[in-house]
């Protein structure tokens, strides 16, 4: 049992999973496969995830970075929706994560008087109500705010054009973080975890029923062979190809969705809150983060590589051309420092027929096409958990499912323990190592009382206390802890998802890539050829975040083309 992630500890997972068999076989590592593993790990269970590439590397790490209940749900009267997703964002800020996750003020602006005021007014005050449903919600309730109570608020909003406004609140994550904390934490409770492992084919017995999968160790070439009672594929957009490694017929069939969205600098748009708003197509978010906006977002339908997805001139302009309705002084294409692209997995309506039975709920779906394989597929960020109890309760079986039930509502993530006590601490924390406060605020909101292993970091080596020159709102400590205790393999890992430097800074980080690759082959033992390929590798890179691509397909909303299902969220 170890929550290190690490070069060393994922070979020791190699070598301990073709040795045993285990009880699940979590394929996927993105948040519902974490979930999943931390799940089944806390119910006393021997498991093992394996994702394809780096953990999150696919929609987890491009989400527009909300935990919310889904205010747009009370439209289509989905009360059950919205309050099992409040429940869970409640969940996530008191108990599971309330280092990660951090209450965001939205402002929803109004720009017709009375009616408007009192049909938003009704639903926003109804979303509050159902947080209440749960015991004391772990947000602030509403407020209507007149003109100038939305003009203090967010100056930078075109005050000509509003009437007023509501502010209510919800809660935003750095999903990337979420999901190697979940790993970890797997990991802690004896999960063994291995990335960059892609599973080539789903092995079974005489009478069919899937025992277990062939995986390739894409670092080392080789193949192993997992041995297992259960498999579950969390797969997300990928669902359908690692569906059909078992051979079996029908399944959950899935659609992808691109979701875009564009950082702007914090200080080109005056504020102090998020926005929410209804355009003609479908919700704009404008969310803080940092010292930057993120803002999103697209849903356009999507058939290129899943591994790939780019954001267009087309898209960034789609979004430019929304935010602008709502500013004083409008944003323009130089605003934007970075764009980043994920795709949705939407469940394709009425594609349950064949399997051999299913749960099915209004966000996901679990089914079961073969004998021990379980699939899990749509849903989104917010409700992960939930997501993971119902695919293990699912492979395990009703009266198994009984016998060990799910622990996770009341199982806090590394890092969340003892929380208000490093809090406490950030003042001393700040004098000592010589940082404004701020940054002891982040690092908490990174680590929470993680920070510690850190900090132990910089005291063997002091020269690590120092911000990265390319990007100064990292430490160098950060990245080598991301290669020691995050189980970062390559410099993409560091860049774009333990940190978030490839959308935070121009350029996808171009500044700080030589600093930080040469703090990644320092603790990876690369070669100079090898340090070098990393970097021409991702600087090549059209992929998620930064450089755009030319238009290649136009930006659509909600209503156009493929209509996405009530499970979309970038």
């Amino acid at each position: 049992m170890t929550n290190i992630l690490n070069s060393e500890t994922r070979q020791q997972a190699i070598d301990t999973i073709a040795s045993t068999t285990l009880d699940v076989l979590v394929i996927g590592g993105g948040v519902t496969g974490a979930g999943i593993a931390l799940d089944a790990a806390t119910r006393g269970l021997k498991v093992a995830i394996v994702e394809s590439d780096d953990w999150a590397s696919g929609t987890s790490s491009w989400s527009s970075k909300l935990l919310h209940g889904g205010l747009r749900y009370l439209e289509m009267l989905d009360f059950a929706l919205v309050h099992e997703a409040i429940l869970e964002r409640n969940l996530l800020l008191k108990t599971i994560a309330p280092h990660l996750a951090v209450p965001v003020p939205f402002i929803y602006p109004l720009h017709q008087p009375v009616i408007e005021r009192a049909y938003v007014g009704a639903g926003i005050t109804l979303y509050d109500g159902l947080a209440w449903l749960g015991g004391v919600p772990a947000v602030p309730g509403h407020r209507h705010l007149s003109s100038r109570g939305v003009h203090e608020l967010f100056p930078g909003l075109d005050a000509d054009k509003l009437t007023g406004g509501i502010r209510y609140f919800d809660a935003r994550v750095d999903d990337a973080r979420l999901v190697a904390t979940l790993v970890r934490t797997a990991g802690h409770f004896g999960a063994r975890a291995i990335s960059r492992a892609q599973v080539t084919d789903l092995t079974t017995d005489e009478f069919d029923r899937v025992r277990g999968a062939e995986v390739l160790d894409r670092e080392s070439g080789q193949t192993f062979t997992v041995r297992a009672k259960n498999v579950i594929n969390a797969t997300g957009v990928w669902t359908e190809q690692t569906e059909s490694l078992s051979g079996a017929t029908g399944g959950l069939k899935v659609l992808a969705s691109k979701g875009v969205h564009i950082v702007v600098a914090r200080d080109r748009i005056p504020g102090h809150a998020g926005i929410i708003s209804q355009t003609e197509k479908s919700v704009l978010f404008v969310i803080p983060w940092k010292d930057r906006w993120i803002i999103g977002t697209t849903d356009t339908p999507y058939e290129g590589d899943y591994r790939d997805p780019i954001a267009t001139e087309a898209d960034v302009a789609y979004l430019i051309d929304h935010v602008n309705e709502l500013l004083a002084a409008p944003i323009i294409r130089d605003d934007v420092i970075g764009a980043y692209a994920g795709l949705r997995p939407l469940l394709q309506p009425g594609t349950k027929a064949g399997t051999a039975s299913t749960k099915v709920s209004r966000e996901h779906t679990v089914a079961s096409p073969a004998p021990g394989l379980t699939v899990i597929a749509g849903g989104k960020l917010t409700t992960y958990r939930v997501m993971a109890e119902d695919a293990v309760d699912f492979a395990l079986g009703a009266s198994k499912a009984r016998k060990k039930p799910s622990r996770t509502k009341h199982t806090p993530l590394l890092g969340a323990v003892g929380l208000d006590t490093i809090v406490a601490k950030r003042r001393e924390i700040a004098r000592i190592y010589g940082w404004e406060a701020w940054r002891v605020t982040r690092l908490i909101n990174r680590y929470g009382t993680l920070l510690y292993d850190l900090l132990d970091l910089i005291g063997s080596e002091p020269d690590l206390g120092a911000e990265l020159a390319g990007a100064p709102g990292y430490l160098r400590a950060e990245i080598v802890y991301a290669v020691t205790n995050e189980g970062a393999l390559h410099l993409d890992d560091v860049l774009e998802r333990r940190t978030r430097i490839s959308f935070e800074y121009p350029e996808r980080g171009a500044a700080a890539v030589d600093e930080v690759a040469d703090l990644v082959a320092a603790q990876l033992g690369w070669t100079p050829k090898q340090r070098a390929a990393e970097v021409a590798s991702y600087l090549a890179r059209r992929a998620n975040t930064g450089t755009v691509a030319a238009d290649d397909e136009p930006a659509r909303g909600a209503d156009e083309g493929q209509t996405p299902t009530p499970s979309a969220e970038a």
